[in-house]
């Protein structure tokens, strides 16, 4: 029996607590014949020592193929590379298959979760604070869902940060399929995909939860962008108030479904968090890797101020979906004149035209709303 299939083999094994699982890991390592004996003497009962013996030969045989490639790794849970994190939690994956850098497992990470439905204030500055936190030095680890998990992947990629995806599907079947190629650039990035399935596990709805208390394992705190009240994303936070890992909640606008979650966990003591340096210097209260954060704001000084053209038009578009005829009475002038302005503004990049209206894409610390009528 050699090292894998013995990895294999004891990750089927069910109900072990991890000093056992160690004790019976190490006695095959070292008397590898004698193994029924082993299982035995190791206190599995009849049921796990069948699971023991139940590995799919095709299981293995795939395996050992996949294996070949230098980018794949599986990480037993007595690995020296194995996340020291996650090693800490307590119901710790036994086995993790591994495709890309190993290495950014071990590094400072810092979850970003949310909503599969996010709004466009969520992608906006769950984009930003990921691209911040990034830039700051730590890896971002999510679950390469649609919405903020993409979001995430996808911001810490663009400002060439390492991210870390964890899956609930074997590494063989990327759920979502048109997230396959944002998979091959977390690897070639040297990030890295994650996942305790077998290569190729479907991604059924049960997976995800499970999945869900890697993500926060492997990371020092949870920051959860959107969520309602019903998200996996609150299932994220729920196991990391049982790692005891930090909690941090982006606040949205008052009536947005995908904020009832983030706005609950606030209640429920997550830290609030308006700029990235929030998170930054939490983490740095307590710990001594962060190097210390640089003031940054989020508006520009007033030194940067750029002219603006139609200043009391843009300073009634808000975060959240404005219609055009709100901008108009707010503004105080007609449909028509407001509609030329706001295109204008489209073009020079302050807003963005969204169904039902437009969205703030910057900030100016000279604008304020004016006019505003109702």
């Amino acid at each position: 029996m050699d090292n894998i299939e013995r990895i294999l083999r004891l990750a089927n094994v069910r109900g072990l607590s991890p000093p056992c699982r160690l004790q019976l890991a190490q006695a095959l390592q070292n008397e590898a014949d004698n193994v029924d004996m082993l299982l035995n003497a190791c206190g599995l009962n009849a049921q796990q020592q069948q699971q023991f013996h139940s590995l799919c030969p095709y299981q293995l045989e795939r395996t050992r193929k996949w294996l070949e490639d230098p980018q794949h790794s599986l990480l037993s849970c007595h690995d020296a590379h194995y996340p020291a994190l996650l090693n800490e939690i307590a119901r710790r994956p036994p086995l993790l298959y591994v495709k890309g850098n190993v290495e950014a497992l071990n590094t400072p990470q810092l979850a970003i979760v949310g909503s599969r439905q996010c709004s466009h204030y969520g992608r906006e500055w769950g984009s930003w604070f990921t691209q911040q936190l990034a830039l700051s030095g730590l890896t971002i680890t999510s679950g390469l869902a649609r919405g903020i998990d993409g979001v995430a992947h996808r911001a810490a990629l663009e400002v060439k940060g390492k991210t870390v995806a964890v899956l609930g599907s074997g590494l063989q079947y990327i759920y979502p399929k048109n997230h396959l190629r944002l998979a091959e650039e977390i690897v070639s990035q040297a990030g890295a995909l994650v996942s305790e399935f077998p290569l190729e596990t479907v991604p059924h709805a049960a997976n995800f939860p499970r999945r869900n208390r890697i993500i926060s394992g492997l990371s020092l705190g949870v920051l959860v962008v959107e969520a309602s009240l019903k998200s996996g994303s609150l299932v994220t936070g729920r196991y990391a108030l049982e790692q005891n890992r930090n909690i941090y909640a982006l606040p949205g606008a008052l009536g947005n479904e995908c904020s009832e979650g983030t706005h609950w966990l606030i209640q429920q003591g997550a830290l609030l968090v308006a700029h990235p340096n929030t998170i930054l210097e939490d983490l740095h209260s307590s710990l001594r890797w962060l190097p210390s954060a640089s003031p940054e704001t989020i508006y520009s000084s007033d030194s940067d101020v750029v002219p603006l053209p139609f200043a009391s038009v843009l300073a009634n578009v808000g975060d959240e979906v404005t219609p055009v005829d709100v901008v108009a009475e707010r503004a105080g002038q007609p449909v028509p004149a407001i509609s030329a302005q706001l295109l204008e503004l489209e073009l020079a990049g302050w807003i963005a035209a969204v169904p039902g209206g437009y969205v703030r894409l910057r900030r100016a610390s000279h604008v304020r709303r004016t006019n505003v009528l109702v």
